[in-house]
């Protein structure tokens, strides 16, 4: 019976220890540990986020609920004016889970305005929202769940911005903004996204895995570090816990840039880590190829590749060749770094160019200058050369040597 109940007492002690309270957060009341919960106004905003207690409010309003909150009274601004809260920068080590609650309301149902949450990482640029919501929602409080998946040694920070409507009536407000050491319940999680590395002119793909709450009706998102957005993924469910979105991303020279996945529903939101999409620029060589020797059919060269433009590695050496008035091109593999282009035709210029491969799809660079070089005439069988269009040659400048056999009639 003891062991039964030590193991008892020991399964609610950890599954306790999973559960625990908040590590950081925000209630605003006054009792709250103030170590828990830090936060600063906006400076690129228009107005600050009021601290409101009702309950030391002489004549309290009956469209606010009683409590402990930063809210922003639409009525006091202009349309169109922004209010910005930011928490302090966060770096964790494992899954965690941010909750906070928003309240929206106008007794006329008008829209107070509309509430946008940004996650702004290593202290880069504010891009998009990841999660917003606008209107009147009814005389109550709203819970949001957001899942990010930035870890240390990254960190990042929320942002709350309040944007005031045109109608310029009701009241937002912010309240029990707190960070869980357990995963989100809402909302799914990202798994790791990594970096992509493509050549120019090719199609990268980032593949956005997300497990828990997750629905093919949901958005996906991948966001640019910029701001700029990118949908129509396509969607593959992996298990009944788990979702695939597929982005395809042209990458075209100068293209390299940060990217996230992004899903949102009226539940919260999930944002991945930064990946990044690196192109690389297939290689090409800055000199032509050196000639070494020539001889009547064939041309000896030296690659002379040790300068290029573009990205390495190079793991494919070619030579591009074609006769100057001639429209054909022949390209073989080299496997050295001199090379004996055969078969070629005596006293014929030739325009010899190498080619340069990284890996990769489309990692072939553009054919590098010409070596332009002509072969020598054919001499005698001797070997000796003659000098050209000296012979019969048949206007090729070869020197052909005949030898007719005769028979008379009536020899024996």
């Amino acid at each position: 019976m003891y062991p039964a109940a030590f193991l008892l007492m020991l399964a609610v002690g950890i599954h306790a220890d999973s559960l625990e309270g908040p590590t950081a957060g925000c209630s605003f009341d006054e009792d709250s540990d103030p170590g828990l919960c830090e936060y600063r106004q906006g400076q690129e905003d228009d107005f600050d986020w009021q601290l409101i207690r009702t309950y030391n409010w002489p004549h309290p309003t009956p469209d606010l609920l009683r409590g402990s909150f930063m809210m922003v009274n639409s009525s006091q601004h202009f349309g169109g004016q922004r209010a910005q809260l930011h928490l302090l920068p966060l770096s964790e080590n494992d899954t965690h889970c941010i909750q906070f609650s928003y309240f929206l309301y106008s007794r006329d149902g008008h829209s107070p305005g509309a509430l946008h949450v940004y996650v702004r990482v290593n202290g880069g640029p504010k891009g998009s929202a990841v999660w917003n919501t606008s209107g009147s929602q009814g005389r109550q409080w709203h819970q949001v769940e957001l899942a990010v998946s930035t870890f240390w040694p990254s960190e990042y920070q929320i942002i709350f911005e309040a944007t005031v409507s045109e109608e310029r009536e009701g009241y937002m407000a912010l309240d029990d903004i707190i960070l869980l050491n357990y995963p989100c319940y809402k909302v799914p999680h990202f798994s790791r996204l990594g970096d992509v590395e493509v050549n120019a002119g090719q199609n990268a793909s980032f593949q956005c895995v997300a497990t828990g709450k997750v629905s093919e009706t949901e958005p996906f998102l991948l966001e640019r570090r910029s701001g700029v957005l990118l949908d129509t993924p396509l969607l593959s469910r992996l298990s009944h816990k788990r979702l695939m979105a597929t982005f395809q991303v042209e990458a075209q020279r100068g293209e390299q840039d940060l990217y996230r996945c992004i899903t949102l529903s009226t539940r919260g939101a999930a944002v991945s880590n930064f990946g990044e999409l690196i192109v690389r620029v297939p290689p090409t060589p800055i000199a032509p190829p050196q000639l070494l020797r020539a001889g009547p059919t064939y041309l000896i060269i030296q690659l002379n590749t040790n300068s290029i433009v573009g990205d390495g590695p190079v793991i494919r050496r070619e030579i591009q060749y074609r006769a100057t008035q001639s429209m054909w091109t022949e390209t073989h593999g080299v496997g050295s770094l001199t090379y004996k282009v055969w078969h070629l035709e005596p006293d014929t210029e030739y325009r010899i160019s190498v080619l340069l491969t990284r890996p990769g799809e489309g990692g072939t660079g553009a054919p590098g200058p010409p070596l332009v070089s002509r072969t020598k005439c054919a001499g005698r069988v001797t070997g000796r050369d003659e000098g050209c269009g000296t012979g019969t040659g048949l206007g090729l400048g070869y020197k052909y040597w005949v030898m007719v056999r005769v028979s008379w009639v009536g020899d024996s």
